[in-house]
């Protein structure tokens, strides 16, 4: 009985052996439905003259810092901007017409194709960049506006948010100008004037273009890129962003009496709302390993995985637990894979010696396209029952807030060409991604359900460190790779009907 016993488990632990390595060797590999796209020949572009004008962008210090910025008398370098944008790229100028959406300074391009029954193309970037904080100019190897060439890198503040894409798309467009194209499909080119605070430019942009019944095949806009060293692979790995997570801002407040600290209560304003934050931090919102975001990109990476991580991720059924705590302890990995909570600003008494009897935080909740505004107001409230005299309320930062975008298809001609050039410009894996900060592209999905963060460019770690941070800089290589790939992505667009 008992070797009976021993020879069943042994048999159903060979089964289970069997069937993880079965399912480890044939996870991975391209999706079956995305297209295989033949990419056009493109003109030759010198990486050193795209670098030159990156350079030249980034001293145009189109600063924003608040919604309504700039503020009437501060317009002057996005006009400079503009100007030099006519002056360098004049045979698009010429070939396109210009107009300024109403509101603002963000700037409308239509290249008039020739078959009006095709959808057209929307291209997207914005002008504006964030402020460099007060006191780490000194820290930035090449003063931050200055667009210093050196070492093989064009550094200020823009380079890679988001003037290099804006520099990029100009001298693909204006190439293909200079060399005869002139396309069938019409081609849209939206920068946006306020995108780092508002978005309000590429807003009215959008709702321009809805009044005028304008439906893209595709809007493209920043978000995503190739990233070397990536931990999922080691390697490098293009992400091709299919949709960005939304953004919503919820203010505790818990009341009690207040009074002189020499005195103070068990179970204070203070405490209580340290106890509503500290169940908000210990109970996540739920993770979703299933989604299409997250199984694509882990599937569309997974032949070139380690093996143990591979099986890991082929085999979920058994170490799903595993994974959800392994990707939870990592920040960008654990706001993949859920709505991600993050207290960020606090107040209480206004006296060292004095009770607060309004204690207040407010909590950035960046929104995972699962979840809705509803159902996070459900999670704070169902975590935090029972702390007395705690208020949740919508709050009232000035910064609007956004559901999750819709997800893209990855199945049709435009997510194909993009991931043609993805693959031909980084030679390495192509994967699906969510876009975990907002860009101007959401106000896109108005007017058409396929809206894509992507530009052709190679990054490393060190280098995304840039974004908003000191030392922002893009290689000399990248401008080369981002006016080849736009132009790919143009011509590609063009030569295909759907």
């Amino acid at each position: 009985m008992i070797k009976r016993i021993l020879l069943g488990a042994g048999g159903v632990l060979i089964l289970l052996i069997g069937i993880i390595l079965v399912r480890t060797f044939n996870y991975g590999g391209t999706p079956q439905d995305v297209r295989e796209i033949v990419l056009p020949d493109v003109p030759d572009f010198d990486a050193n003259i795209a670098a030159q004008h990156l350079s030249e962008a980034i001293q145009f210090q189109t600063i924003t810092v608040a919604p309504g910025d700039p503020r009437v008398g501060q317009e002057g370098p996005w006009l400079d901007m503009q100007a030099w944008m006519e002056e360098t790229y004049p045979a698009f100028h010429a070939a396109a017409q210009k107009e300024t959406v109403p509101g603002g300074y963000t700037l409308l391009y239509t290249w008039q194709g020739s078959d009006a029954a095709l959808d057209p193309l929307l291209l997207m970037a914005h002008q504006d960049v964030v402020p460099v904080n007060i006191g780490t100019q000194g820290d930035w190897d090449a003063h931050p506006f200055s667009g210093a060439i050196q070492d093989g890198y064009v550094y200020g503040r823009g380079a890679i948010d988001d003037k290099g894409s804006m520099v990029g798309l100009f001298e693909a467009l204006n190439a293909l100008a200079e060399d005869g194209f002139q396309p069938r499909r019409t081609i849209h080119l939206m920068l946006g004037h306020d995108e780092e605070v508002s978005g309000s430019g590429a807003s009215s942009g959008v709702e321009l273009l809805k009044s005028r019944r304008v439906s893209p095949i595709m809007a493209l806009d920043e978000g995503f890129m190739a990233v070397e060293n990536n931990p999922l692979t080691g390697g490098t790995v293009a992400f091709i962003g299919v949709a960005e997570k939304g953004y919503v801002t919820y203010t505790l407040t818990v009341t009690a009496e207040g009074g002189h600290s020499s005195t103070p209560p068990r179970d204070s304003a203070t405490v209580r709302l340290a106890r509503a934050l500290v169940a908000l931090d210990e109970n996540q919102m739920p993770a979703d390993m299933g989604n299409p975001l997250v199984s694509g990109l882990f599937k569309a990476t997974g032949r070139d995985m380690p093996f143990v991580q591979r099986m890991a991720f082929a085999n979920q059924w058994l170490f799903g637990g595993y994974l959800k705590s392994v990707l939870g302890a990592e920040p960008a990995a654990n706001a993949m894979i859920r709505t991600t909570t993050a207290p960020t600003m606090l107040t209480g008494s206004a006296k060292e010696n004095v009770l607060a009897q309004r204690a207040t935080a407010i909590i950035n909740f960046r929104i995972h396209p699962k979840d809705t505004e509803d159902s996070i107001l459900e999670h704070i409230k169902d975590v935090t029952k029972g702390i007395e005299g705690l208020e949740v309320t919508l709050g009232r930062s000035g910064i609007r807030g956004t559901g999750a975008s819709p997800v893209s298809p990855m199945d049709n001609l435009a997510f194909g060409v993009l991931y043609a050039v993805a693959a031909d410009s980084s030679q390495a894996p192509v994967a699906p991604g969510l876009v975990l900060g907002a860009t101007d592209g959401r106000y896109a999905t108005a007017i058409t359900d396929s809206v894509y963060r992507f530009m052709p460019a190679v990054m490393s770690p060190e280098d995304l460190t840039g974004f908003h941070g000191t030392n922002e800089r893009l290689t000399v290589e990248n401008m080369g790779r981002l006016s080849k790939g736009y132009a790919q992505i143009i011509l590609a667009m063009d030569a295909n009907d759907e």
